[in-house]
This record gives C-alpha cells, sequence and structure tokens, in this order.
C-alpha cells in the first residue's frame, strides 16, 4: 500500500513538473526524450535480436527431440 501511494504522489509530482503551470519542465523532458530515443531503440533491437537468436536455437532444439523420439 505504501508503495502504491507514494507511485501516485511521484507520478503527481511530475506531471505538475511538467505542465506549464507548474515547473514548466516540458521542454527539457521533449529535449531529453529526443536524445534518449536512438539509444532506445538501439537496446529494442538488440533484444529483438536475442530474442530472434534464442527462438532460433529453441527450434532447433525442438527438431532435435523430435528426432530422437521418434527413433526410439
Amino acid at each position: 500500500m505504501k508503495a502504491l501511494v507514494l507511485g501516485l504522489a511521484i507520478l503527481l509530482a511530475t506531471v505538475i513538473a511538467v505542465l506549464p503551470a507548474g515547473l514548466d519542465w516540458w521542454g527539457y523532458v521533449l529535449m531529453f526524450l529526443r536524445g534518449a530515443a536512438p539509444v532506445i531503440a538501439l537496446f529494442i533491437s538488440l533484444i529483438a535480436i536475442f530474442i530472434g537468436i534464442s527462438d532460433i536455437k529453441d527450434r532447433a532444439e525442438a527438431k532435435k527431440e523430435q528426432k530422437r523420439g521418434e527413433g526410439e
């Protein structure tokens, strides 16, 4: 319950900080997102590549298991 209340408080503080009537940090947030977008895209692509490699390995292992089952 404490984590939920703390999370909501931080969310509210963040929204107030971004609004023009608050601290007006929206420009800084956009600047950060523009700079972070290529890095985020890099991490997402690396994760997708690792998932694809893992999927290929799993399919190869499943074929091996299937051949072992048919051979017996």
